[in-house]
């Protein structure tokens, strides 16, 4: 059935799907993985190449089958995620995939389309795509990331698309129920970002809601940031950060960008080129521990980064209903274990978790209201439920205040409501 509308979630890890029909009833759509159906499609794509020269073909596949594939394919294979973090920077234009130029748009707009495949409407009905308050990356482009969005939605097939922040899709969920005006705080906290809205919301006639902006702001710092604390403090130690190689008779220290870019998933399957590989063996003869360079190389070499993904990502998890875990690595002889504690990872997010808390005052100050004015404070995504972040909002809003939402549906379900909502004020009365 040809849904009335749609609101896609496109995310830095995930990303979701949602039809809304005209009576206002919403459901996300499934995808079939080898583990049963999800709703949250990761946001990755693999190339491969098949046949032989001159007849070979490119081929891809994206999602949960992307991840299957890469984790059980020997042969030459490129992994990409978090294509999202890229948008705002002009300094990914473009990656050769086997000889063949992809642009960012490109490799974006053929994940689209694959999330959208086979979905009536599309290209047809309302569709309104969620984007950060604040896209990712040391000094964001906003022009040029919406730009190249809007471009990868045209190369997708659909080139009417409107945009709305997340923030607002989550408050649209949230409020859906609301039978009094209300002002509200939306955390959307995402792979990339972290983004605030602060709404005041007015039930309308005909189910409607009013919805009146007071403010947005946000930070590139998110759960892909506390992933890297991880990796920085207990794991790049272990392959060869802060040690040593010999030059003409002198100690100097490895170069910090092999660890700086490993850190960052999005970036690792980037360093799997000629150059780098022959870099890193060129310092493993001159190592002073040659064994933990060996190690990185290896996990390169072998697209170990998602196991190591799934490892960290694991224990990120464990605490935050522990007060410590125990991190395990162990793949194609490249073993890492030891015991985090709790309290270790908050000293190491302590200087994040003070850059959200940062956003959520401009959030506050610029909507003019103090937070005892704030009625409810909604929730979503995978780093509300970190202790730390956690306990921010628990001590400024009062517990009783905040709501946690569904991790994967509520901004998508929100966007798809906002389409409908938006359609409907478009008609003639």
């Amino acid at each position: 059935m040809t849904p009335a509308a749609i609101g896609i979630d496109f995310g830095t890890t995930n990303s979701v799907v949602a039809l809304a029909r005209a009576d206002g009833s919403v459901t996300t759509r499934s995808f079939p993985t080898k583990q049963g159906a999800v709703d949250a499609y990761r946001s990755a794509l693999m190339f491969w190449r098949e046949g032989r020269p001159p007849q070979a073909k490119i081929v891809h596949v994206s999602g949960p089958d992307a991840l299957d594939m890469a984790l059980g394919m020997t042969t030459e294979h490129r992994f990409l995620q978090s294509l999202k973090t890229h948008l705002s920077s002009r300094a990914f234009q473009e990656t050769r995939l086997f000889g063949k130029l992809y642009r960012l748009e490109d490799l974006i707009g053929t994940f689209l389309s694959d999330l959208t495949t086979g979905l009536d409407g599309v290209g047809s009905v309302p569709l309104v795509s969620g984007r950060p308050v604040v896209f990712a990356g040391d000094r964001p482009d906003e022009e040029l990331a919406v730009g190249r969005l809007a471009t990868s939605y045209a190369k997708a097939g659909m080139a009417k698309v409107d945009f709305a922040y997340e923030p607002l899709g989550a408050a649209y969920w949230y409020a859906r129920d609301l039978k009094e005006p209300q002002t509200m705080l939306v955390a959307d906290f995402g792979g990339g970002t972290s983004d605030f809205s602060v709404m005041r919301f007015e039930p309308g006639g005909a189910g409607r809601l009013e919805a009146i902006p007071l403010s947005h702001a946000g930070v590139g710092v998110a759960g892909d940031t506390f992933d890297y604390r991880i990796i920085e403090h207990a794991v790049s130690p272990r392959l060869g950060k802060g040690t040593q190689y010999r030059s003409f008779e002198k100690l100097l220290p490895i170069p910090a960008h092999y660890h700086a870019a490993f850190a960052q998933w999005h970036r690792l399957s980037l360093m799997k080129s000629r150059e780098t590989m022959a870099e890193l063996k060129a310092l493993i003869r001159d190592a002073v521990e040659p064994g933990k360079l060996e190690d990185l190389l290896t996990v390169i070499e072998y697209d170990l980064g998602y196991e190591l993904y799934r490892a960290v990502s694991a224990a990120k998890i464990a605490l935050s209903g522990a007060d410590e875990t125990r991190f395990s690595f162990r793949q194609m002889d490249v073993a890492i274990e030891g015991t985090i504690k709790r309290t270790e990872l908050e000293r190491w997010i302590a200087e994040d978790v003070g850059a959200i808390e940062t956003a959520l005052d401009k959030a506050l100050a610029e909507a003019g209201i103090a937070g005892r004015e704030v009625e409810a404070v909604f929730m979503t995504g995978g780093t509300s439920h970190v202790p730390a972040v956690r306990a921010l909002f628990d001590r400024r809003f009062g517990a009783e205040r905040v709501h946690i939402g569904d991790a994967f549906r509520s901004v998508a379900s929100g966007l798809a409501l906002l389409a409908l909502d938006r359609q409907r004020a478009a008609m003639p009365a």
